[in-house]
């Protein structure tokens, strides 16, 4: 996977945030606000996780791959109500590139 697909879709989420609510479904979760976005996120983790699971179980991962494309989508949704860019989320992924996630989970501070 190459980072520009993600900068495209982002670009057109970017682009379609003050569209008219009735016309984009991205305006339309914007215009109902980040706590609906956080919602669709978590409809969207779920279903990837039943997915999933059925994955395992069936050997048929197509259901796994169209959720997970729908669990991106929304987090990229979520990121851009945030006024974030995905590239800061794969810079945080490249900086963990390499490092064991025992390390980097005992280097996070904890409050």
């Amino acid at each position: 996977m190459t980072d520009d697909i993600l900068r495209r879709v982002a670009q057109v989420i970017d682009s379609r945030k003050s569209a008219e609510p009735s016309t984009s479904y991205v305006a339309s979760l914007h215009h109902k606000g980040l706590n609906k976005i956080l919602e669709k996120v978590g409809e969207e983790a779920v279903e990837t996780i039943l997915a999933a699971k059925d994955a395992a179980s069936s050997g048929d991962a197509q259901d796994v791959i169209y959720e997970t494309a729908d669990l991106w989508f929304h987090s990229l949704v979520m990121l851009s109500a945030l006024n974030l860019e995905p590239q800061a989320v794969l810079n945080e992924l490249e900086r963990r590139f390499g490092l064991s996630g025992h390390a980097e989970k005992a280097a996070r501070t904890t409050t």
